[in-house]
């Protein structure tokens, strides 16, 4: 079972995504491709069968990652923010 997602932890993430949103589903891509290499793959799979937007699906999957990341404690934040700056 995931763990819940707090209010705190979707503000967060949710404020960091709004006030650079191209630039954090850059620095995403860059992340979940050495992170997870297989969902990097699924994501992009996902995106090529659809119609859907491909970067509003992107950002999504990236945000849900995130959030469960932040809830499990698995996420080095500051080498994540500062790696691409």
């Amino acid at each position: 079972m995931q763990p819940l997602i707090s209010t705190e932890n979707v503000e967060k993430v949710t404020e960091e995504i709004l006030s650079d949103l191209s630039g954090w589903r850059k620095k995403m891509i860059h992340y979940i491709k050495d992170e997870n290499p297989e969902l990097n793959t699924a994501i992009i799979e996902l995106t090529q069968k659809t119609q859907l937007d491909p970067k509003a699906l992107a950002t999504g999957a990236y945000m849900a990652y995130k959030l469960l990341e932040n809830e499990n404690g698995d996420s080095d934040e500051a080498s994540f923010y500062d790696e691409e700056e």
